[in-house]
């Protein structure tokens, strides 16, 4: 019996991934006379939107985590397994995990996508990234350390190091994330540590493209640079990081930026699985899939989300790698693999918005584009609308609630790894 799954007479669905797609297809598929095992490498679903809050001592991890066995403790036909995914035989119908091999009749893959850094090992070496909750209490560990390293520095050492940080990318997190950090250091940091010239924090955005948030309208990204540079982010519009070496960032006009915390959110590639033919992949590595998300060349296997490549004349690079996406792909392959539905999948784009701090937020439905105090409230009941779980969402909004009548987050812990003796 691999990994401790018993046969059975119902055909068996395996979903790689408990992402947005793995796990809301998992729900709606549990119970529908299917047998369906769930693998990944956790065994809770993440709400990545939020990873940048708990990063910034926002948010606590266990409020946007959702454990998976939960959503299934009534149906007997489905499995958790939590380990790693090593391969594919598409041949033999066969996943290969660590912790041994199993069968599926029907293979969906929903493994989502990882940080990008474009081949470089250094800039993956020497900057902390954002897509995972481990990721982000280790920049939170790491910035709230630096603040209590630069109160032991001595007369006339330099704070900047300690202080200063580096954001590339800016897209959606990036943008976020440099609000964020403003807010931190305007409100909480001159609470917490008042004996901290607080106000040498630079807090620097590095951008390739000529606009922030190029996904959104051109009034979306001047609406966003603005109030950043109000905030006093330091924007870099059109530079390219050329070097991250022992702290220092060299950009493409030849400036250097000094900070010991640079953060990676400068796009993402796709987590992929070996197996699958050659055939079966796109230009950018995403794995491409026909109009009812069937990976090309093989039968009874799917691919959604993140590493699903949708080429269509519409969307000739393929659809964005997105939640919005990935949650209505996985609505749509559920009832597909229920027979409630035949007809081609098709993607209806709600919007894109992205939240830049208190009172201020850009939003973009079709023609229409709104930003200001309407569109942060948008974005904040949106972002509680999709977390999982009645509690998550009671938990997220009292933290909001307080944080915005009182100009404080109560979560500041510095919990430092144990490391047990050998």
């Amino acid at each position: 019996m691999p990994l401790n799954i018993p046969d059975s007479s119902l055909p068996r669905v395996v979903i790689i991934g408990a992402g947005f797609a793995g796990f809301t297809l998992a729900r709606k598929l549990a119970g529908n006379n299917y047998q369906i095992v769930l693998v990944d490498r956790n065994n809770y679903h993440q709400f990545q939107p939020l990873f940048y809050q708990v990063g910034m001592a926002g948010l606590e991890p266990s409020s946007i985590c959702f454990p998976l066995r939960k959503s299934f403790q009534s149906d007997p036909g489905f499995f958790v397994r939590v380990t790693e995914v090593l391969a594919l035989d598409t041949a033999g119908k066969r996943v290969i995990t660590e912790a041994g091999n199993f069968k599926y009749d029907i293979l969906i893959l929903a493994m989502g996508a990882r940080t990008n850094y474009y081949g470089n090992e250094e800039f993956e070496k020497n900057s902390i990234p954002l897509k995972s909750v481990s990721e982000s209490l280790y920049l939170r560990n790491t910035l709230l350390g630096d603040l209590e390293s630069a109160l032991l520095l001595k007369d006339g050492e330099d704070l900047a190091p300690w202080l200063d940080l580096v954001i590339v990318g800016g897209g959606p997190t990036g943008v976020e994330l440099a609000g964020a950090l403003a807010e931190l250091k305007k409100y909480i940091i001159p609470r917490d540590y008042p004996d901290l010239a607080h106000d040498q924090m630079d807090i620097h955005l590095i951008q390739g493209a000529d606009r922030l948030l190029p996904s959104m309208s051109v009034r979306s990204s001047a609406k966003a640079l603005g109030d950043l540079q109000k905030m006093g982010v330091q924007v870099h519009l059109g530079q390219r990081v050329l070097r991250i070496d022992h702290g220092r960032v060299s950009l493409s006009d030849g400036t250097s930026l000094f900070a010991r915390k640079v953060i990676w959110a400068a796009g993402v590639s796709p987590a992929i699985l070996p197996g699958l033919p050659e055939s079966a992949y796109a230009p950018d590595q995403r794995i491409l899939v026909d109009s009812f998300l069937q990976v090309h060349g093989l039968e009874d296997v799917y691919a959604l989300g993140d590493i699903a490549c949708v080429v269509s004349p519409d969307t000739p690079q393929g659809l964005p790698q997105v939640a919005p996406v990935a949650l209505q792909q996985a609505a749509w392959l559920a009832k597909f693999l229920r027979k409630k539905s035949r007809r081609p999948f098709m993607y209806t784009d709600k919007g894109t918005m992205a939240t830049i701090g208190r009172n201020k937020a850009v939003v973009d439905i079709g023609s229409l584009h709104f930003s200001g105090f309407f569109a942060w409230v948008t974005w904040l009941f949106v972002h509680i609308y999709y977390l999982i779980g009645v509690r998550n969402k009671l938990v997220v909004l009292l933290n909001w609630t307080w944080s915005y009548l009182f100009f404080d987050q109560a979560l500041r812990l510095l919990i430092k790894p144990f490391t047990k003796k050998v």
